[in-house]
């Protein structure tokens, strides 16, 4: 199994759609290219909308774990 060591948090829970893909998006600008982010969510249309926004914008999800109460992400920037 493969450990990953993020660069960056970002806690997006208690915020719901569009609002915890902006500040993925914002976050990640930030950041140079091959850092990782760890988020945090607990929206539901997260679990659609992250992958999603990924998919579009060219980053990759490295690992997703959802449970009912929370979902973490952790997001290579490319």
């Amino acid at each position: 199994m493969t450990k990953y060591h993020w660069d960056s948090e970002l806690d997006s829970t208690g915020l719901l759609c569009p609002l915890p893909v902006l500040k993925i998006r914002k976050k990640l600008k930030e950041m140079q290219k091959g850092s990782i982010l760890r988020v945090m969510a607990d929206d539901p249309a997260a679990i659609i909308d992250i992958p999603h926004f990924c998919h579009e914008s060219g980053n990759k999800i490295l690992k997703k774990d959802i449970s009912d109460e929370e979902q973490i992400y952790l997001l290579m920037k490319m």
